[in-house]
């Protein structure tokens, strides 16, 4: 165990189980420990670093804006915050915009709008529905807006207001609406509970549904939105416009924001009814614009779809070749890999000692969320060392 691993098992809250590395550097989809050995991060942040890391725009991007003005009160106009809620309104379906801190408090702050909705327009309405494996955040309502019964237990009593229903299964959301609805939240692919695809119709329906009730569609867009699944958005690629939708990891390319977005219909907040002390702020803000700009000008989304499908088609040859590799399924840059028996812990530390870093989705399932300017020569070094380590099992 190296010092550095020795301070954090001595000062810090024992809250994930972290792979034996000390990351000290990063540059593109390269990152270097403490003993200078390098890496290929395949995990970029948990699909955050969307230009991978330290690229030169986002690093000129905030020293600029560390020299002028880092942080302000939202009780004063900023032009880092109004460039970057223009660019995003441009080019999304979309209207307004509240910046907040990370994905978590977008996802509370939608379902607040939701309720102050529901109060308005649906006689005092306030329940969510939201999808078994789905996964929205880990403060306390988020937990219980979350379909995951391994992150509920042990905080029962959970907030009430949230349904669980089945995924994929629009007849499930038809059962639960009741006059209490007051809006359905979904993630267009559910990432961190299993990188699972809906059906082609499944988002259309919903939005169907949706739209006869009277009830708001939030589409959960944090992991999916900015480029990830191949488009800018991930309601692009299923042909549905929802009323709220939620943005983070992508959105800074490594610096801590979320967006919640809203049609005008949905615009129901009030002055004074929702706010935070650092949403928002210059700093994120300036590296969020560079970033977003950068993605739009260069069609970066365009690579995650192409490079995605050559990703995905040589995980395809790997399930060709070993018969325990199972299933391999995403979209775009958002792909992961089933086995039949639970080794992913084991072929994640086999990946990290031949210099691959990859997340363990769960036992028998990695996920791959490469940046999204990753080529074809990463991806068949990522390919080779997966098939070494596949082929030691």
């Amino acid at each position: 165990m190296s010092k550095w691993q020795e301070l954090e098992s001595k000062y810090f809250m024992h809250t994930v189980s972290r792979v034996p590395v000390t990351l000290v550097k990063g540059e593109g989809a390269r990152v270097w420990d403490d003993n200078g050995r390098e890496y290929l991060d395949f995990v970029a942040g948990w699909a955050v670093n969307s230009l991978g890391h330290c690229h030169p725009v986002v690093a000129e991007a905030l020293a600029e804006q560390a020299h002028t003005l880092i942080q302000v009160s939202n009780q004063f106009y900023t032009i880092p915050q109004l460039r970057l809620a223009e660019i995003l309104v441009q080019h999304s379906c979309l209207d307004k915009v509240f910046i907040s801190n990370s994905g978590a408090e977008a996802n509370e702050g939608a379902v607040k709008l939701a309720r102050r909705y529901g109060k308005h327009h649906r006689h005092g309405a306030y329940e969510v529905i939201s999808a078994n494996g789905s996964f929205h955040g880990r403060t306390l309502s988020m937990v219980a807006a979350s379909g995951q019964a391994k992150h509920q237990e042990a905080y029962l009593p959970l907030p009430a207001g949230f349904i669980n229903v089945e995924y994929n299964n629009i007849e499930a959301i038809k059962a639960a609406t009741t006059d209490k609805t007051c809006a359905v939240i979904l993630e267009p692919l559910q990432g961190e509970g299993g990188v699972n695809m809906p059906d082609d119709n499944y988002l259309k329906m919903v939005r169907e549904w949706c739209s006869q009730q009277g009830i708001l569609l939030i589409l959960d867009e944090i992991q999916t939105g900015i480029g990830r699944l191949g488009t800018l958005f991930g309601y692009e690629l299923y042909g549905v416009e929802p009323d709220v939708m939620t943005l983070a990891k992508g959105l800074g390319s490594g610096v801590p924001i979320g967006a919640i977005m809203v049609k005008d219909s949905a615009n129901v907040f009030a002055p004074g009814e929702h706010g935070s002390t650092f949403g928002g702020n210059p700093l994120v803000c300036a590296a969020a614009y560079a970033t977003l700009k950068y993605i739009i000008e260069n069609k970066v989304a365009d690579n995650a779809r192409k490079i995605g499908q050559y990703f995905a088609g040589r995980l395809e040859e790997l399930k060709d070749k070993y018969t325990f590799v199972t299933d391999v399924r995403g979209c775009g840059l958002l792909l992961a890999i089933e086995f039949d028996r639970e080794i992913a812990a084991d072929v994640l530390g086999a990946c990290l000692e031949n210099g691959l870093l990859v997340n363990r989705l769960k036992p028998s399932a990695l996920r791959f969320m490469p940046p999204l300017i990753i080529g074809r020569d990463e991806v068949d070094e990522a390919i080779n060392i997966l098939d070494r380590v596949l082929a030691a099992i």
